[in-house]
């Protein structure tokens, strides 16, 4: 039978928190230690963890993944992606009135009449919610650009809203606009702001060797190794099918991926006897990766595995699920292989999108040399008298001896 674990709203030193309680398990208590954040109160006699929505919804993943059954029911949480309880100059943005509430669920219709993923649905969906909650008993009808600019400037200040989600939010708004043609708003005149143009994070050969060394769980270490050696998504990570696995010919079927589109990719040699003995294992029925209580894995799960496993790692590093696919492009270019068949294997639609990787690669880089040393060495080979020529030289303090 599986251990139950409680968890209940607690106020300790005054911060709102999440009482753990649960029958004694020494396991239990060791994995409940292991979460970032979880600490014992002497004063409640008791595991807490600091509340916040993500929080609960992180730590209640991670229980699940080693299947544990969850009894989170005193907490009453909106439901994801509806942005209910934001503060508006210091109080709670309304209530949809019936007829806007009418309005946004024909607005989620018509974005699935467009065949995007629900994903989207969801996050655009979230976001005209939001909009329409700020904008409070205003007719529909009457709302402009202004009305947009009020919203957006209120979001990113007090939600601090990244580029990244405000360029989200405005492509919900411009869909809502022709969505929604009655309404004053003229799409053309919402302006995204620029993308950042950040490099990404990548993990050298050996920090993703020692990050799959200590990651002992069976599934655990299986599933990452799949996001590294075959370039996924964390979403196809967890969407993917037994089926869509064909080891005599070492490949993975993509099926569906970002841009409704597929694609074949390989299966590294190594990973097939892990694999292997994963699924003699855990006997998966559909997924490749389940839920212990069967149906589709969680990628917060994902996310919270990797997490302890960096930990574990000693990598200090801002790691993600799509850093292992950074990595694989990197590591890929790296190892000589042509960026049009890396692309084919990330599954990029544009080779611009593809060619960021050429930036972050090390193996060309390193064979450039700086124009100092080429300085030095010009000085060095002229002043024969001199030829060990150091940029240290004359300097008092520390002498390093290499």
């Amino acid at each position: 039978m599986a251990m139950k674990v409680v968890l209940t709203p607690l106020t300790h030193t005054g911060k709102r928190c999440i009482g753990i309680s649960f029958t004694y398990n020494f396991e239990l208590k060791e994995y409940l230690k292991r979460f970032k954040g979880v600490r014992w109160s002497k004063t409640h006699r008791c595991f807490y963890l600091p509340y916040t929505p993500t929080s609960l919804e992180s730590f209640w993943d991670y229980l699940n993944a080693e299947g544990y059954t969850v009894d989170r029911d005193a907490f009453a949480l909106p439901p994801k992606n509806k942005r209910y309880f934001h503060r508006k100059k210091g109080g709670l943005l309304p209530e949809l009135t019936a007829d806007n509430q009418r309005i946004h669920e024909s607005y989620l219709k018509y974005l699935r009449g467009k065949r995007y993923s629900e994903s989207t649905v969801n996050v655009y969906g979230g976001f005209v919610y939001e909009f329409l909650q700020f904008t409070g008993t205003k007719p529909t009808e009457q709302l402009t650009e202004d009305d947009v600019r009020l919203y957006v400037e209120w979001a990113v200040k007090t939600l601090h809203y990244a580029i990244s989600t405000h360029r989200q939010l405005v492509g919900a708004l411009k869909q809502f606009a022709f969505f929604y043609p009655a309404c004053a708003i003229d799409a053309e005149k919402l302006q995204r702001p620029r993308k950042d143009r950040k490099l990404p994070t990548v993990l050298s050969k050996e920090e993703v060797f020692t990050l799959l060394r200590v990651t002992r769980n069976l599934k655990h270490r299986t599933l990452l190794a799949l996001l590294y050696s075959s370039g996924l998504r964390v979403g196809e990570l967890i969407g993917l099918k037994l089926p869509c696995f064909d080891l005599e010919r070492k490949q993975l079927h993509i099926m569906n991926g970002k841009g409704r589109s597929d694609r074949m990719v390989i299966l590294a040699d190594s990973f097939i006897p892990l694999f292997r003995n994963y699924f003699l294992t855990y006997r998966p029925k559909e997924y490749f990766v389940e839920n212990p209580k069967g149906g589709i894995y969680s990628a917060t799960t994902v996310r919270t595995i990797l997490k302890q496993s960096c930990r574990l790692a000693g990598i200090k590093k801002r790691v993600t699920p799509h850093t292992l696919r950074h990595s694989y492009a990197t590591h890929l270019l790296e190892n000589g292989t042509d960026l049009r068949y890396i692309q084919v294997l990330l599954g990029h639609s544009r080779p611009e999108t593809t060619m960021i990787y050429t930036h972050v690669a090390h193996k060309d880089l390193q064979s450039v040399q700086s124009p100092l040393d080429t300085l030095l060495q010009a000085l060095a080979s002229r002043d024969k008298d001199d030829t060990n020529r150091l940029l240290s030289d004359g300097i008092s303090g520390i002498t390093l001896i290499n």
